[in-house]
C-alpha cells in the first residue's frame, strides 16, 4: 500500500518553503557547531539533513552504539528552531563491516571487486549487509522516532548511485529468484528471452547468471531484465528500511532520487508511490550542451513523479561540484536562477549539499553554503539573498505548475534503447529526449513528464521521443488519446520492440505504425558530421529511414541522397486528432519549427518570449504566479499585470527583467492546471 503524500511545506515548520542543507557535524569540532547554527539562522535555514554518512560515528564497532554526539546536535538545532532531516546512516559501510564480511563488496560485470575506501561499497542483495544496516535503522528510530526536531526520515542516500548493478554470486542467486517470480516457468523465460538464438536455452534455473562480460554481445532481454531486477532489489531495500521506520515513528519517510542525465539505473516510476515526500538531487552537468535546459527537464520529471504536487530539492550546489572533468564555478546570479528554476517547476523546498565546505576527503572542493572563504564571499551573500527571496515568495508554496503538454519518458526504454547491436551507436535515448524537450523549452511550452501508459486526458499535446520499447497497452493509450482529439508527436526509433525486446513485425515504427499512417522498411543511419538537405530548408543528420505514406501526409521530405522525395516528417489524421512522426534527427531550428507547428495544431498558443527568458506559471486558489528567469545578458520586458513579489512593485503593462535576474508576478485570477500531471503508469 502506498504511503500518504506529505506536503513539502510542512517540513519547514512554518508552512512556507523549505530552505536547507546537508550538515556533517562529525567533520568538525564542537566549537564550530554553535557558529554554524547561528549562521544557519541568519541565512533562514529551516531544515538540515544530518547523519547521512554517520554509520561509523554511531556504531564504531559491531553492536556498540554511541548516539551522544548526534543527540547533542539534534538538541542544538531544535533549540534554535531548525528542523532535522534525519538520515539512517546506512549509505556507506564502516570499515569493520567489510572486514568482518568481505562478501558484502559488489562486483562488476567482469568480476572486478569494488574495494572499500569510497562509498556504497555494498551489494544490494547481500543478507549480511541488510542484517547490520537494518539493525542500525532499528536502533536509530527507537531513539529518535518521536524527537521533536525530526521532520523527515532520510533512508540511506542516493541509492544506486555507485552500486546499482552488482554481478556477484549473491546477486546471481537473487536474480534467479526474481526471474522465477516473474516468469514462473523456464519455458516462459526462454520464450521471453528468445534463447533459441545462439543456443542459449536454459533447462534449469541454476544455469542463469547476470549478464556478465561475455566474448560477444549479451542477450538484450537478459540485460533488460537485470536492470529491472536491480531497480527492484534496491527498492526492496528502501522498503525494508521504511517499514522499520514506520513501525516506530509517524514522521514521513523518503530518500533522495537522482533524476539527472548521468544516472539511469533506477526506474523511479515504480519507486515514487512508496515515498511520503518526493525528493531529488540535481547538479548542473557541464558535460552537456545545454545544462540549464537539462535542469528544467529534471525538475519537470521530478514533478511528474510527484503526480503534479510540490516536491523537495534535497541537494543542489551553490557553485562548483567536485566530480566532473571540469568543475566550473557558477557565475554571479547563476545559483539564484538555478534555484528559482527548480522552484518555478514545482519545488517547495531548496536544499544544498552542503552547509560548510569540507576541508578533507573527496568532496573538499565541492561548493557549500558556507564556503572555504567564509562569510566574506559572494557565495555567502547570495545564500543570504536567496533566503530573503524565499520569504518574499512564501505565498507560492503549495501551488502547482500549469502545463498543456505531456512528454512520455521511460527508464525501461532508456535501458533498452542504449544497448549494443542497434542500427547506430550515435543515437542515444536521452539525446532524443533532451532534443525534444529543448525544442519545447525554446518554444515556451511547459510540459509534464509522464510514464508510458499514463493517462493523457486533459493535455492538448503529447510528445513521445525515442520510445523504442513500448507495451501494446501503452501504445493503445496514445492511440486512444489521438482518436479522441489529441495531438501526438512521435520521433524515430519508437515503437520498435515490446517489453521482452521482441520486434513488432510488419514494418517500422511497429506499435505506432497505424496511428502514424507511415511505414518504414529499413533504417539508414548517417555517419557523424554528414547532413542531408530537407525541402523546407532545414537539415537532417545521424538517422534516416526508408518510409512510405500509408494515410499520412508528408510535411517535410528529403531533397538529396537516395531517399530524395521520401518523407522525413509526416502528419496523420486519426479520428479528430492528429499524429506527427519525425523520422530523422532535425537541426535545432527545424525541430523547433515542427514542434511549434504541432503545438499550434493542438491548439496551444506558443508563447512569444525573448530568447533566453524562461517562463513558467504556478497556480493555486489565490492566484497565479508567473516566474520569469532571464538567462541572457540582455534586459527583457514581459507583458504582465499584477504584483511583482521579489522587488515588491505593482505591474500594470509589462515587467522588466534585468539581465541574469528573476522576477515573479502574482496575478489575482487563479489559472487551473490543464493537465492532470499524474505521471504514473495506468495499472
Amino acid at each position: 500500500m502506498s504511503p500518504s503524500r506529505t506536503p513539502v511545506k510542512q517540513l519547514s515548520g512554518t508552512g512556507n518553503f523549505v530552505y536547507g542543507c546537508d550538515y556533517n557535524p562529525e567533520q568538525w569540532e564542537r566549537s564550530v557547531w554553535e557558529e554554524d547554527v547561528r549562521l544557519m539562522k541568519r541565512a533562514g535555514v529551516n531544515l538540515v539533513a544530518v547523519n547521512i554518512f554517520g554509520w561509523a560515528e554511531v556504531e564504531g564497532s559491531p553492536g556498540i552504539y554511541s548516539f551522544e554526539r548526534l543527540d547533542e546536535i539534534l538538541e542544538l538545532l531544535h533549540a534554535n528552531g531548525i528542523g532535522v532531516n534525519l538520515g539512517t546512516g546506512t549509505s556507506s559501510t564502516p570499515a569493520w563491516l567489510t572486514t568482518l564480511h568481505p562478501e558484502i563488496l559488489p562486483r562488476s560485470a567482469s568480476g572486478v571487486l569494488a574495494w572499500p575506501g569510497g562509498r556504497q561499497a555494498w551489494c544490494p542483495s547481500s543478507p549480511h549487509y541488510r542484517e547490520h544496516a537494518l539493525r542500525l535503522v532499528r536502533e536509530t528510530v527507537r531513539r529518535y522516532g518521536a524527537h521533536p526536531a525530526v521532520r523527515l526520515w532520510h533512508v540511506s542516500n542516493e541509492l544506486g548511485c555507485h552500486n546499482a548493478l552488482c554481478y556477484c554470486d549473491v546477486s546471481a542467486a537473487a536474480f534467479r529468484g526474481w526471474l522465477e517470480a516473474r516468469y514462473s516457468t523456464l519455458d516462459a523465460l526462454n520464450k521471453a528471452w528468445g534463447t533459441t538464438f545462439w543456443s542459449q536455452r536454459y533447462s534449469a534455473w541454476e544455469q542463469i547468471l547476470p549478464p556478465r562480460t561475455t566474448a560477444s554481445t549479451n542477450n538484450p532481454t537478459q540485460v533488460l531484465d537485470f536492470h529491472r531486477f536491480s531497480s527492484d532489489e534496491l527498492l526492496g531495500y528502501y522498503q525494508a528500511e521504511a517499514d522499520i521506520l514506520r513501525q516506530h515513528s509517524s514522521i514521513p519517510v523518503t530518500t533522495n532520487f537522482m533524476v539527472t542525465a548521468h544516472i539511469r539505473n533506477l526506474d523511479y516510476w515504480s519507486w515514487a508511490p512508496r515515498m511520503d515526500v518526493i525528493a531529488n538531487d540535481h547538479y548542473l552537468d557541464h558535460r552537456l550542451a545545454a545544462p540549464g535546459t537539462e535542469l528544467a527537464f529534471a525538475a519537470d520529471t521530478t514533478r511528474g513523479l510527484a503526480q503534479g504536487q510540490p516536491w523537495l530539492l534535497m541537494e543542489h550546489s551553490t557553485s562548483a561540484v567536485n566530480w566532473q572533468p571540469r568543475n566550473i564555478a557558477k557565475e554571479p546570479g547563476e545559483m539564484l536562477r538555478n534555484s528559482l528554476a527548480h522552484l518555478a517547476r514545482g519545488a517547495d523546498g531548496l536544499c544544498f549539499f552542503q552547509w560548510r565546505a569540507s576541508v578533507q576527503g573527496s568532496e573538499k572542493f565541492h561548493s557549500a553554503m558556507l564556503p572555504h572563504a567564509g562569510t566574506d564571499s559572494r557565495i555567502w551573500r547570495e545564500v543570504l539573498e536567496l533566503g530573503g527571496i524565499l520569504e518574499k515568495l512564501a505565498e507560492v508554496a503549495g501551488t502547482t505548475v500549469t502545463a498543456e503538454a505531456a512528454l512520455v519518458f521511460s527508464w525501461e526504454a532508456w535501458w533498452a534503447y542504449d544497448q549494443e547491436s542497434h542500427p547506430s551507436s550515435d543515437v542515444r535515448y536521452l539525446d532524443q529526449v533532451h532534443a525534444m524537450y529543448k525544442a519545447l523549452w525554446d518554444a515556451g511550452i511547459t510540459v509534464d513528464i509522464v510514464a508510458p501508459g499514463a493517462s493523457l486526458s486533459g493535455y492538448k499535446l503529447a510528445v513521445v521521443p525515442g520510445l523504442y520499447l513500448v507495451r501494446e497497452r501503452e501504445a493503445a493509450v496514445l492511440a486512444d488519446y489521438v482518436r479522441k482529439g489529441g495531438t501526438a508527436v512521435v520521433t524515430y526509433f519508437s515503437g520498435i520492440v515490446d517489453e521482452n525486446e521482441t520486434v513488432f513485425t510488419g514494418g517500422y515504427p511497429g506499435a505506432f505504425r497505424d496511428l502514424l499512417g507511415t511505414r518504414s522498411e529499413e533504417f539508414y543511419p548517417l555517419p557523424p558530421g554528414r547532413t542531408l538537405a530537407l525541402d523546407n530548408g532545414s537539415t537532417a543528420s545521424l538517422w534516416t529511414e526508408a518510409a512510405r505514406l500509408e494515410g499520412a501526409e508528408a510535411k517535410v521530405s528529403f531533397s538529396e541522397g537516395h531517399l530524395a522525395g521520401s518523407p522525413a516528417v509526416t502528419r496523420n489524421g486519426y479520428g479528430p486528432g492528429s499524429a506527427w512522426y519525425i523520422g530523422t534527427v532535425l537541426d535545432p531550428a527545424g525541430l523547433r519549427d515542427i514542434v511549434t507547428e504541432a503545438a499550434s495544431d493542438a491548439g496551444i498558443t506558443v508563447l512569444e518570449s525573448p530568447e533566453g527568458l524562461e517562463v513558467v506559471v504556478r497556480s493555486g486558489v489565490n492566484g497565479s504566479y508567473t516566474f520569469l528567469i532571464n538567462h541572457s545578458q540582455d534586459e527583457h520586458k514581459f507583458a504582465a499585470h499584477g504584483r511583482e513579489l521579489i522587488v515588491g512593485e505593482d505591474v500594470s503593462n509589462a515587467v522588466v527583467i534585468p539581465a541574469g535576474a528573476v522576477r515573479v508576478v502574482r496575478t489575482s485570477n487563479p489559472t487551473p492546471p490543464t493537465g492532470p500531471s499524474t505521471g504514473q503508469k495506468d495499472k
